[in-house]
């Protein structure tokens, strides 16, 4: 067995793992372990609490330990997504398992193996050391629309803290430990068309899809011209496309019955120096000329200048000869208003939300020590 296995990070991300915090339900549980880890370790907590549309309990902790302006804060999240597909029939995806030097389990690389990094790290200092602060910032709902970034850039006293003192953030979303300054944003769409369910061979009721096919036109028009037209990429991005993405539902149970309902979702990716809003236009337009129930969301897309200081700074740290950028999004969306913040932290974004997800221990040991760098590079008193 390696002598990686024993490594604190390894204990602490199974530790993590164990806790079912599916988005969907409540992280009261795992929050409150993090809370008291956070709290041994010298941090002062605020904790926002809110429910969700659902309402279901959750919890965001803004942790600081130590004085000053400035440091350094981490950024993450303690929601997984659901492993209803696990590999296994009998293992659960929330009971860890190391084998071939690789940690399982749901949430080991997105993002509990970041997080037990992060948790290493921060104890191995202590207040007289420390000439800025170290911020341990643990959001809920980042994988069902950043809900909890959204509460703590609105709410968070310490975040509006950081960003008067200008302290450098870190999201520690699996980069496989690369600098990243960009990645794209979000759109959500959901249009619905109501009508009247009736057996089709009678002239009663109305079917909700005949209102929905001019949308459904439109959507796969601008499908096809996003695809297409330079206009609406940014090759910055691999894909460099908005990645229109069209989803349709009517819920009939037989092919006589009309739709009393009809839905169609769009997902889409916002990106930088892409003005979206004319393609929303279209969408609005066609929804209200249909008379579609209408509801949209953004989320919009980061950019760090990769040619900044910080970039520059945490690409020697991190020993990474060029910062790149990703096409899924984080909670930098909503982070902006730092102005120095990138995203890097272990494990592989392919490995993420998959029904074998899993991240090398070689990475927990990896991440323990870049982000034990930039605590001392960023925080730490050298006199």
């Amino acid at each position: 067995m390696s002598a990686l296995n024993n490594l604190k990070s390894v204990r602490y991300a199974k530790r993590l793992i164990k806790f079912n915090s599916v988005s969907r339900q409540t992280n009261r549980v795992i929050s409150k372990f993090m809370e008291v880890k956070l709290a041994k370790y010298g941090f002062v907590i605020e904790k926002l609490e809110y429910r969700d549309q659902n309402n279901v309990r959750k919890v965001c902790l803004v942790g600081k330990k130590g004085g000053g302006s400035g440091g350094l804060a981490y950024f993450c999240h303690t929601d997984v997504v659901p492993a209803d597909r696990w590999f296994s029939k009998t293992q659960s995806p929330f009971e860890p398992v190391i084998a071939r030097e690789r940690l399982y389990g749901r949430g080991s690389c997105d993002m509990k193996g970041s997080i037990a990094c992060m948790l290493v790290a921060v104890q191995r200092y202590h207040w007289d050391e420390l000439r800025s602060p170290i911020y341990f910032i643990c959001t809920a709902d980042e994988e069902v629309g950043f809900h909890g970034a959204k509460r703590i850039a609105a709410e968070s006293r310490f975040y509006k803290e950081m960003v008067a003192s200008g302290t450098k953030g870190v999201i520690g979303e699996p980069t496989s430990l690369d600098v990243v300054y960009a990645h794209k944003g979000s759109i959500s769409i959901r249009a619905v068309s109501h009508g009247k369910s009736a057996h089709s061979a009678t002239s009663f009721g109305k079917n909700a899809n005949l209102n929905m096919i001019p949308f459904l036109s439109e959507m796969k028009a601008i499908h096809d011209e996003t695809e297409q037209d330079g206009r609406w990429h940014n090759h910055l991005f691999s894909p460099p496309t908005v990645s229109w993405n069209i989803g349709i539902n009517d819920n009939t149970r037989a092919i006589n019955i009309k739709a009393a309902q009809s839905v169609c979702t769009v997902y889409a990716r916002t990106m930088p120096e892409i003005d979206i809003h004319p393609l929303l236009d279209r969408v609005k337009q066609v929804a209200d000329a249909n008379q579609l129930e209408l509801e949209i969301v953004i989320n919009p897309a980061f950019y760090q200048d990769p040619q900044s200081p910080f970039v520059k700074e945490a690409m020697r740290l991190a020993n990474c000869k060029s910062p790149r950028t990703v096409c899924y999004a984080t909670d930098a969306c909503y982070f902006s208003d730092l102005k120095e913040l990138i995203v890097i932290g272990p494990g592989s974004i392919d490995q993420a939300h998959t029904s074998k997800e899993w991240i090398s221990l070689e990475q927990l040991a990896l991440g323990t020590e870049l982000y034990d760098k930039m605590i001392r590079a960023f925080c730490v008193n050298t006199n």
